[in-house]
């Protein structure tokens, strides 16, 4: 019965213990000093504790949102009034005002579990004035939302918190592993209310599921896994050349080395393909052979070395990177190869998704 630990730090629980002392002081002061000042008696009213701490401990909850707390207070205490009012025996008119609060709290897209509170208590209060819902359940729960506003945002706490979809990723940004689509359908799935925002729901699957990978893969770095005879050419390197190697080696890709074995590239053979020309099946043969067939003159109508059709923006791991940073690289990013170098920046090895697969495999085995 006893319940698993916050997994929060003491800066965050003094920081949600003294936004709720300062936020709810404020409300109740100034709260006291319009209406307790004009006579009212009812100054403050008791929903708004559980308000507080909502609104300052879990500020990203969809029950804690500016709307949630202004508009389920204040339509609950409504809805109580009219129970009260209409039904005279007060255990039917109690159940039926948080019933009823709760289907417009649904419908109108505000459900605060103090809502429920505020209907009750103008039941038990047999309140049948409806001004109490403005004056002070309106204005306190305005007053709260306003001091959660300034204290969330000051303390580095996104209020309100829109708990929207998250932008498509740009083309430089790693995919999500999980599209939006299969988060909503896993939602409707479950069908139940959530104390969590859809985006932040989305950003701890990602993160878990990384932390995953690294936990299984802590222990292996690229140098591990890597091919450590890599083929290469150079610049000035045929065609036919890097045609001959990559069909030989059973690669998809070389990388394109200086003297000095530093990357300056890699080609591959959609590379050689898209500089032949080839458009369809039927013309790849055709298309390769007058590729790689060589210009007898000093000029030439067509690429002739490997220079002329590599790829410049190589992206290339150092031998000691930790193997799980690569799982969002293959898997989101279209890469299929990636040159491995050393201490020196020189060409040292080639990790494939081969490579990988294979050493999660045997992780997972392992495990």
């Amino acid at each position: 019965m006893w319940p698993a630990p916050l997994a929060i730090n003491a800066t965050e629980r003094w920081r949600i213990v003294l936004g709720a002392g300062l936020g709810l002081l404020g409300t109740a002061a100034l709260s006291w000093q319009w209406l307790h000042g004009a006579g009212s008696s009812a100054w403050l009213v008791a929903p708004l504790g559980a308000s507080t701490v909502l609104v300052f401990a879990l500020p990203a909850s969809p029950l804690a949102q500016p709307w949630s707390v202004v508009g389920g207070n204040t339509l609950s205490a409504l809805v109580g009034i009219a129970c009260a009012a209409w039904l005279p025996w007060p255990v039917p008119a109690a159940a039926l005002a948080v019933a009823l609060a709760i289907a417009l709290m649904l419908a109108l897209r505000c459900l605060h579990p103090p809502g429920g509170a505020a209907a009750l208590l103008s039941v038990l209060g047999h309140v049948t004035d409806w001004h109490f819902a403005v004056a002070p359940v309106l204005l306190n729960s305005a007053l709260l939302v306003l001091a959660g506003v300034l204290y969330n945002q000051l303390t580095g706490r996104a209020y309100p918190h829109a708990g929207t979809a998250a932008p498509a990723p740009t083309p430089a940004d790693p995919a999500p592993r999980f599209s939006e689509a299969d988060l909503d359908q896993a939602l409707r799935r479950y069908n139940q209310v959530l104390d969590v925002p859809r985006d932040d729901l989305r950003v701890l699957l990602e993160q878990a599921e990384l932390q995953a990978w690294q936990r299984r893969l802590q222990r292996l770095h690229c140098g591990d896994i890597m091919r450590t005879d890599p083929v290469s050419v150079m610049f000035g390197s045929s065609l036919q050349e890097a045609w001959t190697l990559l069909q030989q080696r059973q690669v998809k890709a070389l990388p394109v080395v200086d003297r000095y074995g530093h990357v300056v590239g890699i080609v591959t053979l959609a590379d050689v393909v898209r500089a032949a020309g080839v458009i369809s099946p039927q013309g790849l043969d055709a298309g390769l052979r007058r590729l790689l067939r060589p210009t007898p003159a000093a000029h030439s109508d067509k690429p002739e070395v490997v220079g002329q059709v590599m790829t410049r923006q190589v992206r290339v791991v150092s031998a000691d990177r930790p193997l799980a940073e690569l799982v969002p690289i293959f898997s989101s990013t279209g890469h299929h190869h990636l040159p491995v170098i050393g201490a020196d920046n020189r060409l040292v090895g080639m990790v494939t998704q081969t490579e990988l697969i294979a050493a999660l495999l045997q992780r997972h085995d392992t495990d």
